[in-house]
């Protein structure tokens, strides 16, 4: 029911590295609460659990399991602030979306078992090549396309994943946003490419336009945000969309891109999660004006999510422009040049939004209150800034894993 391979043993490490990285993370962020601590991390290893079950299943009852295993522990952990009413609506929105979308995956794997006579995804895969595919198949794959949409939050399944990573702890915020978009796209491309690659066709119009929405809403709503959890949020719906150009190129086989773009992405988002929560923690805000003058206050802060923000944006030498570039090239390959070019014009526009902070921080005027840093903090944010510097200058180290 499980299967190694190079795909879910390099997407497991990255799952792990980033786990690590929000553990360092936790043990300040929690350190009122030292007699929870450790039921939040054992949730959190949860999580990274149902995580690599995503990455490795070959079968449907395991990619059900991972899938929920990861989702309640994040149910939990949404919200796990108890007196605070939007940490309360955060985790019952996810909750009641999850359970949603839950249904439709089920309901869909008991179709595609009653055409198929087979939860393995190996039999599934040579069911469809046979070429005798009855119209319950079909009804059944387009609702796990639909539950795994609403897993990886792209239009018109986001609506969400904003209100969730606004009430949620900056720290959960910071998981959700890494490690289980990137479970979500993992098990995306393991699905379609081992068991639904030869049915593809008949899905690529929906693909295409839930793709194209997502790039374009994704980057026109950000443009308008001024908490900075929601922004990262529209911006995870946008990169969102970058990654399902990936999926629909999966002819060419974008396992590699999609990994090399996953950890930039990740990497550089928990690197921006670690000032920011500095930052909201010392400033009571949580919106962007808590950055104005951080380039005064506390130059190195500044500095680092400066970078962080830049690779988020797509800007060379990070591993964030060559992320966007190796998926546009296979885009390209897979004659999708209408939506790679959609894609280019938006990452464009999206520069925007990100350089709201950057600028707050280096032209708005700055209080008295200070913003300080710890060696765990100022460790992961060195850390963060320099692979994502690395991954830019030095691809071939990812991309030629598979």
């Amino acid at each position: 029911m499980m299967r190694v391979d190079n795909f879910s043993v390099a997407f497991s490490g990255l799952a792990i590295v980033l786990s690590a990285l929000i553990f360092v993370l936790s043990a300040d962020f929690y350190h009122n609460e030292e007699k929870h601590i450790s039921d939040y991390l054992a949730i959190l290893v949860f999580t990274l659990c149902g995580a690599m079950i995503m990455f490795s299943f070959s079968n449907m009852a395991m990619l059900f399991l991972g899938i929920e295993i990861l989702s309640i522990s994040l149910y939990i952990m949404a919200g796990s602030k108890q007196h605070d009413v939007r940490s309360n609506e955060a985790g019952f929105k996810y909750f009641l979306m999850g359970s949603f979308a839950s249904g439709f995956l089920l309901f869909g794997i008991a179709l595609i078992y009653g055409a198929t006579n087979s939860f393995h995804i190996g039999n599934i895969a040579a069911y469809v090549s046979a070429g005798q595919i009855s119209p319950m198949f079909y009804v059944g794959m387009l609702m796990m396309l639909v539950a795994m949409l609403f897993k990886v939050a792209v239009v018109p399944f986001h609506f969400w994943s904003p209100d969730v990573y606004e009430g949620s702890p900056a720290l959960v915020t910071a998981f959700m946003s890494t490690l289980v978009k990137i479970a979500a796209f993992g098990a995306f491309y393991r699905l379609f490419y081992l068991c639904f690659f030869d049915s593809l066709n008949y899905i690529v119009i929906i693909l295409g336009v839930v793709t194209a929405a997502t790039i374009i809403l994704g980057n026109l709503v950000a443009l308008s945000q001024t908490n900075f959890k929601r922004l990262l949020a529209y911006s995870g719906i946008s990169h969102a969309g970058y990654l399902m150009l990936a999926v629909m190129s999966m002819k060419t086989g974008t396992a590699s891109a999609i990994f090399y773009y996953a950890s930039g992405y990740g990497i550089a988002t928990i690197g921006s999660f670690a000032v920011a929560i500095l930052v909201f923690k010392a400033m009571k805000s949580e919106n962007i004006e808590a950055f104005n003058g951080l380039g005064k206050k506390n130059p190195f802060l500044a500095a680092a999510l400066t970078m962080s923000m830049l690779s988020l944006a797509g800007i060379p030498p990070f591993a964030g422009f060559l992320g966007k570039y190796y998926i546009f090239s296979e885009a390209i390959k897979n004659g999708l040049f209408g939506l790679t070019i959609t894609a280019i014009i938006t990452s464009i526009i999206g520069v925007y939004y990100y350089f709201k902070v950057i600028l707050a921080m280096y032209t708005k005027e700055a209080d008295e209150t200070s913003v300080q840093s710890n060696i765990a903090y100022t460790t992961i944010i060195i850390v963060c800034v320099s692979v994502s510097l690395l991954l830019g200058l030095f691809p071939d180290k990812l991309m030629n894993i598979f």
